[in-house]
C-alpha cells in the first residue's frame, strides 16, 4: 500500500471513529465526550500506520506505537475523569453555548461537522509525524534517544502539571492560584509537556528521514498556543483571577524558565 493511500486510509478510520462517537453523543446529549477522546484518535492512528506501513525499522515503529499509546491513553483517561467522572458530568461550557445559539434541532448537526469531524480532520492532520516514523529509516540512532529524552520531559509536564493542579483544586480556597512546582516556571505546564511530545513524534520523523510531517507538531503547537489552549485559557483567567496579573509579570507563559523577582 502507497503511503497516500496509508494516509487516506487512517483518515477514514479516525472519521469513522468520530461518527459513531457523534452517535452516542446524541443518544447523551452531551458533545464534550470528544474532548476525551482526542488522545486515543492518535493512538489508533499510530497502530493502523505500525500495520499498514511497510519498510520502517521494526524498533522506531514499535517505540512509537508504545509512547504515543501511553501518552493518548493517559490523556483520554484524564478527561474522561475531570469532564465526565468527576463532579456532575455536564456538558462542557462551550458546548452548551453552541446548543443555545443553534437550538435543539440544528445543533446536533452543527455539532456533527463543526465539533466530531473537524476534531477528527485535525487529528489527522496533526497526526502525519506518526506516520513519518513509520516509514523508511535505519536503525535507532542518536535523534531517536533525544526523541526519548524531550517526550519524557513533555510527559512530566503534561502529566505532571495535571496531576499537581488536580490536587490543588480539592484543596484551593477561593481566589487562590497554584504557583508552585511546575506551575512556579511555566503558567500552563501541561500545555507545553503536550507541545514537547509532539515535537518527539517529529524527531522520530527526521530519524526515519521524513521530514514534512513535522509540520504536525507545528500544527499542534500554534493550535496550544494561539488558538484552543494557551490564548483561551489566559482570556478567562485575567477577567476572573485576582492577582492573575502579577503571576504573569513572574512567569513565563509557555516555556519553563525561572520566575522573576517581582
Amino acid at each position: 500500500m502507497s503511503t497516500t493511500a496509508i494516509y487516506a486510509g487512517s483518515l477514514g478510520v479516525i472519521l469513522g471513529a468520530m461518527t459513531g462517537l457523534w452517535l452516542l453523543s446524541v443518544r447523551l446529549r452531551n458533545a464534550g465526550i470528544v474532548d476525551s477522546f482526542w488522545g486515543m484518535s492518535f493512538v489508533l492512528s499510530a497502530w493502523f500506520y505500525f500495520v499498514q506501513a511497510e519498510g520502517g525499522w521494526p524498533a522506531r515503529k514499535l517505540l512509537v506505537a508504545v509512547l504515543v499509546t501511553i501518552w493518548g491513553l493517559r490523556l483520554s483517561l484524564h478527561l474522561l475523569w475531570r469532564n465526565h467522572l468527576q463532579g456532575d458530568g455536564a456538558e462542557d461550557p462551550r458546548y452548551q453555548a453552541f446548543r443555545r445559539h443553534y437550538g435543539p434541532e440544528r445543533y446536533w448537526w452543527f455539532s456533527f461537522f463543526q465539533v466530531f469531524l473537524l476534531q477528527g480532520v485535525l487529528s489527522w492532520l496533526i497526526g502525519a509525524p506518526l506516520l513519518g516514523a513509520q516509514l523508511g529509516g535505519g536503525p535507532l540512532g542518536w535523534i531517536d534517544g533525544l526523541a526519548v529524552a524531550v517526550w519524557i520531559v513533555g510527559m512530566v509536564f503534561e502529566a505532571g502539571g495535571d496531576l499537581q493542579l488536580a490536587r490543588f483544586k480539592r484543596r484551593r480556597r477561593p481566589g487562590e492560584l497554584l504557583t508552585t512546582g511546575l506551575w512556579r516556571y511555566t503558567r500552563h505546564p501541561n500545555y507545553f509537556g503536550d507541545a514537547a511530545c509532539w515535537w518527539a513524534y517529529g524527531l522520530f520523523s527526521v530519524a526515519a528521514g521524513s521530514y514534512l510531517p513535522v509540520l504536525g507538531a507545528l500544527l499542534m503547537t500554534g493550535l496550544i498556543i494561539k488558538v484552543s489552549g494557551v490564548a483561551l485559557l489566559e482570556r478567562g483567567l485575567r477577567r476572573s483571577k485576582p492577582g492573575y496579573e502579577a503571576y504573569v509579570r513572574r512567569t513565563s507563559a509557555f516555556f519553563p524558565w525561572p520566575p522573576k523577582d517581582r
